[in-house]
């Protein structure tokens, strides 16, 4: 049995929905309830919301975390039975109606879990340990801080081996957060990095790019693919298509073609999985999703739901549930909300039809590709401002939007990253073992 205490909320006679994660369903949920029906509580372990498709600019110098970020209190205040909490969810109960987190116990009528997916290393235990993620903003300042870290260790290495692996970098799947993230790269390398660093070779500089499948971004358009693989091409990106990185021991990178990249940095693009919370049934769970029916009610349970990457709703369409991105976790929190106050109002409930609006991605300066309902696809500068423009639009607050397009504009026109700050220093793991066993100590 808990030990733990109540977390305190407000006492309210109305029904209490607990929503667990802050990302683009769970605002999107919460945003729709109308709090003269219901008592809305969202639990976060962050005190804020992350607009993770520009993630990798954050990792690339090219915008900082606040302009992706906005505090959670803020997309809701002024709502009379809105609350938040800033935990970490521990556990669910369902029998006993209740959640447990680090801070307390908080008691439920209705459960929403949103709390996304998390990045799946495929059980590699040495690429777990040393390579780079991207899912969190305090995984791009790490990544940030890594790349301009060797580069400033660059220029005074001696030893050939050691500047290898200092300017060269490997990234990890081809979809689009790959793609974006090599693109970025090749910007830098180009247009950047050289005059910040003239006394280097950047024709050195390798960006190896590795793909499992036959092509890279598989979900789009063959043409999508074609262009994409045209334009990383175009930046000077090594593409290693059908291929896999099977070690990385933090100083070289082993692929499944029997290539050895020498290289301390290795980003991790290659997969995701549902971020699934301890306490739910076997009945549930599937490959680390939560299956959910075609209202997002969780299998075995009458008021438990799940929305977004962590749950999988198989229809005939869609047999593996959808795609893990935000569209369909939005789509799927706007149409809870009106099926929480269906159940309310015992009235029927709606099932969920997706409505796919396209997908798109960016691979650097004019270029991106887009693929519409309909079979429309098109790239290049049509193409990017479309990109430029869906993104701007869904960010959550006007000055995020004003600073966003400001840095894009000055980069734009002055091929510049304002950003390209190391504000605190990052040690990777396989350092910090090596200096536990030789008995030093990291220099703060």
């Amino acid at each position: 049995m808990s030990t733990k205490q109540n977390i305190p909320i407000p006492f309210s006679d109305l029904k209490r929905v607990v929503i667990i994660g802050g990302g683009f369903g769970g605002i999107k949920l919460a945003q729709k309830l109308n709090d003269k029906h219901f008592e809305v509580v969202l639990v976060d372990r962050h005190n804020y919301h992350t607009f993770q498709p520009l993630l990798y600019q954050v990792a690339t110098a090219g915008l900082e975390p606040d302009s992706i970020a906005g505090p959670l209190r803020k997309q809701l205040e002024g709502r009379k039975h809105f609350y938040f909490r800033m935990a970490t969810v521990e556990y669910v109960d369902p029998t006993l109606n209740h959640i447990q987190t680090d801070i307390g116990i908080l008691d439920y009528d209705y459960l929403v879990i949103a709390t996304g997916s998390k990045t799946n290393y495929f059980g590699n235990k040495s690429i777990m340990e040393n390579a780079f993620p991207l899912k969190q903003i305090p995984q791009a300042l790490d990544l940030r801080s890594h790349i301009l870290q060797n580069f400033e260790n660059a220029v005074i290495e001696t030893n050939p081996s050691n500047l290898e692996r200092h300017m060269n970098i490997v990234i990890v799947g081809g979809g689009p957060t790959g793609v974006e993230v090599a693109g970025a790269l090749g910007e830098l390398k180009r247009s950047v990095l050289p005059k910040d660093y003239p006394e280097l070779d950047l024709t050195q500089m390798r960006i190896i790019l590795v793909e499992g499948q036959d092509k890279l971004l598989a979900a789009m358009s063959d043409k999508a693919s074609t262009k994409s693989y045209d334009y990383v091409q175009k930046f000077d990106v090594d593409v290693r298509l059908q291929c896999f990185v099977t070690d990385f021991d933090g100083e070289v990178a082993t692929l499944s073609n029997g290539e050895i990249i020498q290289t301390y940095t290795v980003i991790w693009a290659a997969g995701v999985m549902g971020n699934v919370i301890d306490g739910l049934g076997e009945q549930a769970i599937e490959k680390s999703r939560i299956l959910v029916d075609e209202y997002n009610l969780v299998q075995g349970y009458k008021n438990v739901f799940a929305i977004g990457d962590v749950a999988t709703m198989k229809t005939s369409e869609f047999p593996n549930g959808h795609a893990m991105m935000a569209p369909a976790a939005m789509q799927q929190g706007e149409l809870l909300a009106k099926n929480l106050k269906a159940i309310e109002s015992h009235q029927p409930l709606k099932s969920f039809k997706f409505f796919d609006k396209g997908s798109m991605a960016t691979v650097g300066r004019n270029r991106a590709v887009v693929d519409l309902p309909g079979n429309v696809s098109y790239g290049g500068l049509l193409a990017w401002l479309t990109w430029m423009f869906i993104h701007l639009v869904q960010i959550i607050g006007l000055r995020n939007r004003l600073i966003i397009f400001s840095n894009w504009v000055w980069n734009y026109f002055t091929y510049d990253r304002g950003t390209r700050l190391i504000i605190r220093r990052f040690t990777p793991k396989f350092k910090l073992k090596k200096q536990k066993i030789s008995g030093r100590k990291e220099a703060s």
